[in-house]
This record gives structure tokens, C-alpha cells and sequence, in this order.
């Protein structure tokens, strides 16, 4: 079974404390997904920041209008630079997100580092190479776009 992985940085205008802010509010998590995606979290969080251990229930539909169940874990939490959730249940074999923020030129570089596995051995690999990357690098790319509008200096043009 394959391991892919998938990277990608991006530069926001913001500083270290406010995107953690941000990025550690799970309830912030539908706001940068796509519509399509129909995301909904289940668990109550009452606008809780990420603990090491938080467990955080949703819905999502990530392909062809399915919906998983999809149960995250917080395992590692290091305050303001990086936090990694894990999937427990869901629809990958393995999922494991690394979300990276520092400091450069007065902005934060956010870095997304995914480790993911699919089920189903060749057929796997072979509906990774036609649907899951591209679907995965769709999802970064809304995401990206989402996050320049939200972190948008006012009256800069």
C-alpha cells in the first residue's frame, strides 16, 4: 500500500498569533472547505481551541456526493507553530495533516504537510492517480483562495 503525500505553503499577511488563532478553531474548518464538500462538524465545540487528544466528529462528502463519517484526532499540539490531527475514522486508510506556521518577512508561512494511504490496493492507486490528487489539490487551492480574502489587508489593492 502506497504512502502519498501532499505539500503546499502559503505566505499570509497576518502574524504568528492570529493565524493561530485562526487555524486552531476547529469551528473555522467549513469556512475554508468547499461548499461541494458539504462539511459539517458534529461534535460541540463552542468555539474551543485544539487540545492534544480533542476528538472532533463531521460529515463530509469528498467524492462523487458520498458522505463519510470522519472522526479527527488532535495529536500533537505545540503552540503557535504546529499541530497535527490523524484521522480515526473516515474515508482514507491512513490521513495525517502537519499544520506548520512561522514567522517570515513580517507574514506567516503556513505549510500543509498530508501523509495519506487509500483502501483498496491497486484499484487504490489507480483511483488516487485519476480522482483523489487532483480532488486533494482542488480542496488546498479553494482553501488558499479563501485564506488571502479572510487574511486581506483592509485598503490594500
Amino acid at each position: 500500500m502506497p504512502t502519498y503525500y501532499y505539500v503546499t505553503e502559503q505566505l499570509l499577511p497576518t502574524d504568528i498569533n492570529k493565524s493561530w488563532d485562526f487555524f486552531s478553531s476547529p469551528d473555522k474548518l467549513a469556512l475554508i472547505t468547499p461548499p461541494a464538500m458539504d462539511f459539517k462538524i458534529l461534535t460541540a465545540l463552542k468555539g474551543r481551541e485544539i487540545y492534544e487528544g480533542m476528538l472532533i466528529n463531521y460529515t463530509v462528502k469528498p467524492l462523487w456526493g458520498l458522505k463519510f463519517h470522519w472522526v479527527t484526532e488532535i495529536c500533537e499540539v505545540n503552540k503557535p507553530l504546529f499541530f497535527i490531527d490523524r484521522q480515526l475514522k473516515g474515508p482514507y486508510k491512513l490521513w495525517e495533516h502537519t499544520h506548520t506556521f512561522m514567522e517570515k518577512d513580517n507574514a506567516v508561512l503556513v505549510k500543509d504537510e498530508v501523509k495519506y494511504q487509500l483502501h483498496f490496493g491497486v484499484i487504490g492507486n489507480i483511483i488516487h492517480s485519476l480522482l483523489v490528487r487532483k480532488k486533494i489539490e482542488d480542496i488546498f487551492i479553494y482553501r488558499k483562495n479563501v485564506l488571502m480574502q479572510l487574511f486581506e489587508i483592509p485598503g490594500k489593492e
